[in-house]
C-alpha cells in the first residue's frame, strides 16, 4: 500500500456561520413564506443577498407602498400573512400607508426593514429613520433587532401576532450590521408573550344571556362585519339566521362572509348601503354585531342609531367593546364559534311580519341607475357580476367606483371581496388584486379601480407584467375624483376645487407601454364583449370605461345625519354642509 493510500482523508473545512439574514430567511421558510413582495436597497442588502440561494421567490415591485398593498391583498385573499421587505429611511416609511390599511382593516402583514448599522442609529446617519417609532400607532407589533441570536424568536412572535386574534401588521426593522453579521441562534418553537391572549370560545353565561336577549326579538337583525370573514364564521352566521328568521346586513369589508344573494341579506348598510338595509336598521328591535365595529359609516348619527333597539356586540378584541356604543350585551370570542355555540340556544323568532316588510322595503327601493345618456359605471359592474357569476374575487380602490361596486357585485364568499375600508386608501385596488392572485392562482380576480386612485400605483403594471400575473383592471374612467365632486355639488353648492383630473393619460396607450393589454368601452352595447374578451386574455388587461363624468353615488346618507335621513335619489334643493367627517 502506497504512502498516499494510507493517508488520512482531508478535513473537510468548518462550515461558515450563517449570517443574520440567511437565518432570517431560514426562519421565514420555516414558517411557511413562499414569496416576498420588496424593493431592494442599501441597508438591505444583506437579507435580499440571502434570498437569492433561498426557495422563496421575490417579487420585485415598483413602489413600496405597493409592496404592502399586494402583500395585503395576498394576505385577505388566503388567510396567510403577506411579507414585505424593504430598506431603511424612505424605503421603511413608504410602507407607512400600507401598515396604516392594514392595521384599520385587520390584515395579516410582516414588514422587514432594513435599517443602518447599530453604531449609527441616532445620528441622522444616512437614509436613517426611526421606523419603529414612527409605525408605532399602525402596527399591532414592532421590533428593532439588535441581536442577531433574537431573529428566530422575533420571526416566531411576528407571525404568531400577526395571524391570532384579531390580525394586524407586524415590523421587524433590522440593522445592517445585525443582518450580514454572524448568526448562530436555533431555531424556536415555544412562545413567551405574558399578557397577549387570544380570546376563542364565550363565556357560557354571555351566550346564555344573548340567546335569552334574541328570544324576546320581532324584529332583529344580524349586523356582519369583517371580524366574520377573517373567522370564517359565513356557515355559522347563515345558519343562525335561518335558525332565528332573522334578516342579514353587513358591512363594506363583510361582503362575502354570507352570500349576498340570499333571501334573508339586504345586502350593505350605511352610508352607501341599500335602501331595504338602512330601513331594516333603522327600525328593528335587536340588532346583533358580529364581528363589526359600530364605525361612524353604519352608525351616522350615534345619538339616534337603533335608540329604541337592543345591541349585542361580538368581537374577538375586547378594545372594541364600549368604545363608540354601549351595547346591551358585549360577548368576547371569535365569530365562528360564537355563532356556532349559539345555533342550539336559540329559536326561530315569530318574525314573519318583518320578514315580509324587508321585502316590501326591498321591492319598494331597489338599486337603480339611469339606462339612458352614456356609459354608466353602475351598468358597467352590475353586468361584471352577471357574467361571471359573482363568483370572481373583486378588489377595489375608493371612491364612487368602490361604493357601486359593493352594491352591484354581490358577494357569495368570503375573501373574494377586497377593498380599502378604515383607512379608505386611494391606490390600494390595482396592487391589492396582483397579491390575490398570486395567492390564488386559479381564481379570476378584477380590479375595479378609478382613474384617480389607479394613478397613484399604476407603476405596479410592470410587477403583473413581469409576473404575468392575469388580473383584471377595470378601471372606471370619469375623469374626475368623482366623490369628493359629489359631497362638493351636494353639500358646497357644486363648488369645485382639486376635482377634475385633466391630464388624465390615454389610460390604454399606457398599459400599452408597459407591455399590457389594453381595451376600451364608450357603448353600453360593447360592455359584455370587452368584458368577455378581457376574461380570455391569458395575461394582464386593463380595461377602461370611458363613463359619465357626473353620476353620483345614491343611496347615501349624509356624514352625521341619521340614516333615517337617507337620500335615495338626486336632492332638487341644497343640502347643508354635513357635519361629520368626509
Amino acid at each position: 500500500m502506497s504512502a498516499a493510500s494510507s493517508a488520512a482523508p482531508p478535513t473537510p473545512p468548518p462550515a461558515a456561520t450563517p449570517t443574520g439574514a440567511e437565518v432570517l430567511i431560514r426562519c421565514l421558510a420555516r414558517e411557511g413564506v413562499r414569496r416576498i413582495f420588496g424593493l431592494s436597497g442599501g441597508a438591505a442588502i444583506p437579507i435580499f443577498d440571502a434570498l437569492v440561494d433561498s426557495q422563496i421567490e421575490l417579487v420585485l415591485v415598483r413602489h413600496e407602498q405597493g409592496a404592502t398593498h399586494i402583500a395585503d391583498g395576498y394576505a385577505r385573499a388566503s388567510g396567510r400573512p403577506g411579507v414585505v421587505l424593504v430598506t431603511s429611511g424612505p424605503g421603511a416609511t413608504n410602507t407607512v400607508t400600507g401598515l396604516l390599511t392594514a392595521h384599520m382593516d385587520s390584515a395579516p402583514l410582516i414588514v422587514i426593514s432594513g435599517q443602518t448599522i447599530r453604531p449609527n442609529l441616532g445620528t441622522d446617519a444616512f437614509q436613517e429613520a426611526d421606523v419603529t417609532g414612527i409605525t408605532y400607532p399602525v402596527v399591532k407589533h414592532s421590533y428593532l433587532v439588535n441581536d442577531a441570536a433574537e431573529i428566530p424568536r422575533i420571526v416566531r412572535e411576528a407571525f404568531h401576532i400577526a395571524t391570532t386574534g384579531r390580525p394586524g401588521p407586524v415590523l421587524v426593522d433590522i440593522p445592517k450590521d445585525v443582518s450580514q453579521g454572524p448568526c448562530s441562534a436555533n431555531f424556536v418553537d415555544a412562545l413567551d408573550l405574558p399578557g397577549y391572549q387570544t380570546p376563542g370560545r364565550a363565556a357560557p353565561e354571555a351566550l346564555s344571556a344573548a340567546a335569552a336577549l334574541l328570544a324576546k326579538a320581532r324584529q332583529p337583525v344580524l349586523y356582519i362585519g369583517h371580524g366574520a370573514v377573517i373567522s370564517g364564521a359565513g356557515k355559522a352566521v347563515m345558519a343562525l339566521a335561518k335558525q332565528m328568521r332573522a334578516p342579514i346586513v353587513n358591512t363594506l369589508l363583510g361582503k362575502g362572509a354570507a352570500d349576498e344573494t340570499h333571501p334573508l341579506h339586504l345586502g350593505m348598510l350605511g352610508m352607501h348601503g341599500t335602501a331595504y338595509a338602512n330601513r331594516a336598521v333603522t327600525h328593528c328591535d335587536l340588532i346583533m354585531a358580529v364581528g363589526a365595529r359600530w364605525d361612524d359609516r353604519i352608525t351616522g348619527k350615534l345619538d339616534e342609531f337603533c335608540k329604541d333597539a337592543v345591541k349585542i356586540h361580538v368581537d374577538v378584541d375586547p378594545a372594541e367593546f364600549n368604545k363608540v356604543l354601549r351595547p346591551n350585551l358585549c360577548i368576547l370570542g371569535d365569530a365562528k364559534l360564537v355563532c356556532e355555540e349559539l345555533l342550539p340556544l336559540v329559536q326561530p323568532c315569530n318574525s314573519e311580519e318583518w320578514l315580509e316588510q324587508c321585502d316590501k322595503w326591498r321591492q319598494k327601493y331597489p338599486l337603480r341607475y339611469p339606462k339612458r345618456g352614456g356609459l354608466r359605471a353602475q351598468h358597467v359592474l352590475d353586468r361584471l357580476d352577471a357574467i361571471t357569476g359573482g363568483r370572481s374575487i373583486i378588489t377595489a380602490d375608493v371612491g364612487q367606483h368602490q361604493m357601486w361596486a359593493a352594491q352591484f357585485c354581490r358577494t357569495r364568499e368570503g375573501r373574494r371581496w377586497i377593498t380599502s375600508g378604515g383607512a379608505g386608501t386611494m391606490g390600494f385596488g390595482f396592487p391589492a388584486a396582483i397579491g390575490a392572485k398570486f395567492a390564488r392562482p386559479e381564481e379570476e380576480v378584477w380590479a375595479v379601480v378609478g382613474d384617480g386612485g389607479f394613478q397613484m400605483t399604476l407603476a405596479e403594471l410592470a410587477t403583473a407584467r413581469v409576473h404575468n400575473v392575469a388580473v383584471k383592471v377595470l378601471l372606471i374612467n370619469n375623469n374626475y375624483l368623482g366623490m369628493v365632486r359629489q359631497w362638493q355639488e351636494m353639500f358646497f353648492e357644486n363648488r369645485l376645487s382639486g376635482v377634475d383630473l385633466e391630464g388624465n393619460p390615454d389610460f390604454v396607450k399606457l398599459a400599452e407601454a408597459y407591455g399590457v393589454k389594453g381595451l376600451r368601452i364608450r357603448r353600453p352595447a360593447d360592455v359584455d364583449r370587452k368584458i368577455e374578451e378581457a376574461r380570455s386574455w391569458p395575461g394582464p388587461v386593463l380595461l377602461v370605461a370611458e363613463v359619465v363624468k357626473e353620476d353620483n353615488v345614491f343611496p347615501m346618507i349624509p356624514a352625521g345625519a341619521p340614516i333615517a335621513n337617507m337620500i335615495i335619489e338626486p336632492p332638487r334643493t341644497p343640502l347643508e354642509k354635513p357635519s361629520g367627517s368626509t
